[in-house]
């Protein structure tokens, strides 16, 4: 095929041959040889197809895949992951044939099969193509395992190069079909834009607005320095309350109402000094707003206030240690909550009748270990889906009467508000995924995931009859500070490494010199090592991509890493790391222990510490002994949400998911040796935030009135003194933080720039992404 005089001349062709394959561009279609369908894939696995087909026989890399299909946007490695995966399918390539598309370990991918532009005659001719044996897979089957396990497993082999495709013809084939096409169905999909015809593109002015950078399907509507949180939308989507508290202050936030634009906001509550107003609820007839007026630790009040303003009422009382969730009953007589505390009666979920005052309890078989929260009932009134196992959790329903509870995902993620869609076919959530936030449509049908590509975002609500979204946006930036823990020291805190990315996760050595950290810094979430007294060893460890739910522990010797990630490779696992010379093994755990979460080293090193999650919902800590060729198990602990060694005094500290407090057991994990260490701290939302010395002193984070990162020091013996303001206006991560004895310091992870706003769409171009899915998913 000659290449066009003119890149403004119209498409020569609209297929595209790879291998034994057609691919139709306009209709994204891939037909294999003996298939008895075409099989549709999504515009991004359209676009990454493209750039392999300009690069047909060399490697692209992941950074330019997501560049080029991705642009203006901050995906994770997932998504190209997700492409790649859809790809072979449509192909019908097996796992071990992978003679299509290629993965090189650390650089990307590379397209093997021979490539060929079909012109138009060939178009309208039958189509020659040999039978051959496929695999018939509808991609509606494809795993919908946490977006950390959702990596491509295809192995690398040696084939013969494939001949070289005419690359004038599909760098101008490439730059307007990705252009003018991916780019244009992509807006489609997010922002309803129409699609122009390929007459259309037969302009310069055409060309040179495709080029233009796509408009975010969403607007910010607040814009005020500070926090701007916890939206509510009314049930038209005319109007949103959300949580207001000014920059560099965390008291007093108040509850204000504006238009879904960016109009000015009024204040609807003000909270009396020393209170804070949170969680409000729209009510089901748009009348009035329920929430929640805390005085943190020694007071808690259910309240409501017309949308109007007026005189606020109280409906009940709360717990004041804990901050509940809650929602209207479909016909507005009452309120959902969340489980209580252990000490507060039945577990589980319960109702309050706002015109009685009482509390009623549903029977669906929860536990005292099953920490539910942020109930809702489906729009229909059918269902009520919440939250087990609260930071790390997934999302389960029950029938609204009462039954057994089902669960919906299986992700033990870090979920950042949900919410339901209209017509209750599908929820939209918030998660945390490398560092980032991002909300993710889970169909209820059949248990698809999508990233919805909006980036930053958490908190979503969803007008009850209207398509509208609301949610917050933030954006903050991580850096990893060095405090004093002596109390003489008054220099403050001290930022390690200087960088525009966010660096999380810090986890000091025992020898006090090294330190291993988590960061997007060089584009890619990864893992990176330094030498603290040589500042210019920081580099990252390549070979492994970490999960963002727990720090990674160090060996008492200092010498090794264990951390719960994925390989080069894409497999999903424990791995040991040895920061001195690079080298990353993957650890063979038993299937049979669970979803892993994270390990933990003893003084002996053929024993480990495991916590897993368990088809309940639930963790478990298992120890193992590594010996010999086959892992076997020691001892159990069920419902233990962290443990980590306490080398001076022989001893594993330990927190529960369900219970507040401290825990302790000998190295063996002896029913016998458990006892509490501190009924107090930490709080069971904030297990993650406590760390313990060579020395065994322990010392945990916390958010207090006036300050946003408290350091306190707990345990046996000490009195709680009065806590330490370590950074007053900005936040702290809350998957946790490492101290060393040596250099008595504790090195934390604090944003430098923060901030949220509210963020505002249309929810049509999301309701696409349904019908969508059931085409993806019709056999």
């Amino acid at each position: 095929m000659s290449k066009p005089t003119d890149p403004l001349a119209p498409l020569l062709s609209e297929r595209l041959q790879v291998g034994d394959c057609v691919v139709d561009i306009p209709l994204r279609e891939v037909r294999a040889p003996g298939s008895r369908r075409a099989v549709r894939i999504t515009p991004k696995s359209l676009g990454v197809l493209l750039v392999l087909v300009e690069n047909a026989g060399k490697v692209v890399s992941r950074d330019i895949l997501l560049a080029e299909v991705w642009p203006n946007t901050l995906p994770t490695n997932d998504v190209v992951t997700q492409a790649i995966t859809q790809l072979r399918k449509a192909f019908a390539v097996g796992r071990d044939h992978p003679n299509y598309i290629e993965t090189i370990a650390k650089s990307g991918y590379r397209l093997l099969a021979p490539v060929e532009w079909l012109a138009a005659e060939m178009i309208e001719a039958p189509l020659r193509i040999a039978p051959a044996k496929v695999a018939e897979e509808p991609l509606a089957r494809q795993e919908t395992a946490p977006t950390s396990q959702l990596r491509a497993d295809a192995t690398v082999v040696t084939v013969p190069k494939q001949p070289p495709v005419q690359k004038q013809a599909l760098r101008w084939k490439q730059r307007v079909l990705l252009v003018g096409g991916v780019a244009l169905i992509a807006a489609l999909v997010w922002a309803g834009w129409r699609w122009q015809s390929a007459e259309g593109l037969g302009s310069a002015a055409a060309i040179k607005q495709q080029l233009t950078a796509p408009t975010r399907p969403y607007q910010l509507i607040t814009s005020a320095p500070g926090f701007e949180f916890s939206p509510t939308l009314s049930p038209d989507g005319s109007l949103v309350a959300y949580l207001s508290s000014p920059a560099e202050e965390i008291v007093g936030s108040s509850i204000l109402v504006q238009a879904t634009n960016q109009s000015q906001p009024r204040e609807l509550t003000r909270p009396p000094t020393g209170a804070w107003d949170s969680n409000p609820e729209w009510s089901p007839n748009g009348r009035e707003i329920a929430f929640l007026r805390r005085v943190p630790g020694e007071d808690c009040r259910i309240m409501a206030v017309s949308v109007a303003g007026g005189d606020e009422r109280v409906l009940g009382d709360c717990d004041p240690g804990n901050r509940p969730s809650f929602d209207w009953t479909p016909d507005g007589s009452g309120l959902i909550f969340s489980s209580a505390a252990r000490s507060a009666g039945s577990p589980g979920l319960r109702v309050l009748d706002l015109k009685t005052g009482r509390w009623r309890h549903l029977q669906y078989g929860a536990t005292e270990d099953d920490v539910d929260f942020a109930p809702r009932y489906s729009p229909d009134g059918r269902w009520i889906v919440f939250i087990r196992s609260t930071p790390l959790g997934d999302l389960w329903r029950i029938p609204a009467g009462g039954g057994g509870a089902e669960r919906l995902t299986r992700q033990y993620a870090e979920l950042r508000g949900w919410d339901w869609t209209p017509d209750g076919r599908a929820i939209v959530y918030g998660r945390r995924v490398d560092g980032h936030t991002r909300l993710y449509w889970l169909s209820v049908a059949n248990g698809q995931i999508r990233d919805l590509g909006i980036e930053d975002a958490q908190a979503p609500t969803i007008a009850d009859r209207a398509n509208a979204l609301a949610f917050v946006q933030r954006k903050p930036h991580f850096g990893i500070y060095r405090v004093s823990t002596d109390a003489g020291d008054l220099s403050g805190p001290q930022r390690l490494f200087a960088s525009s990315g966010r660096d999380t996760l810090p986890s000091v050595a025992p020898d006090g010199r090294q330190i291993v950290f988590t960061s997007d810094r060089s584009g890619e979430f990864a893992l990176w090592w330094a030498d603290m007294e040589r500042p210019t060893s920081l580099h990252v460890i390549e070979g492994i991509r970490p999960e963002s739910r727990y720090l990674p522990v160090w060996s008492p010797e200092s010498r090794r890493v264990l951390v719960i990630g994925s390989d080069a490779a894409g497999n999903f696992g424990l791995y040991e790391i040895n920061p001195a010379n690079g080298q990353v093994v993957r650890l063979q755990v038993p299937q049979s222990a669970g979803d892993l979460l994270t390990a933990a080293y003893l003084p002996d090193p053929k024993r480990l510490l495991v916590i897993t999650g368990s088809s309940d919902g639930g963790q478990r800590l298992t120890l193992f002994d590594r010996g010999d060729d086959k892992w076997r198990l020691l001892a159990t602990l069920e419902g233990v949400s962290l443990a980590k060694l306490d080398p001076s005094q022989g001893r594993i500290l330990l927190t529960y998911a369900a219970r507040e407090g401290l825990w302790q057991t000998d190295l063996a994990l002896s029913p016998d040796s458990l006892r509490r260490v501190d009924g107090t701290y930490p709080s069971s939302q904030r297990y993650r935030t406590w760390s313990v010395s060579e020395d065994g002193h322990i010392e945990y984070l916390e958010q207090l009135a006036g300050c946003f990162v408290s350091l306190r020091h707990i345990g046996v013996g000490r009195s709680h003194p009065a806590p330490r303001c370590v950074q007053p206006a900005h936040l702290s991560s809350v998957n946790g933080f490492s101290s060393s004895a040596r250099n008595r310091a504790v090195y934390v992870a604090m944003a430098q720039d923060d901030g949220a706003d509210i963020g505002f769409m249309s929810l049509p171009s999301l309701m696409e992404l349904r019908s969508e899915e059931e085409q993806l998913a019709d056999p």
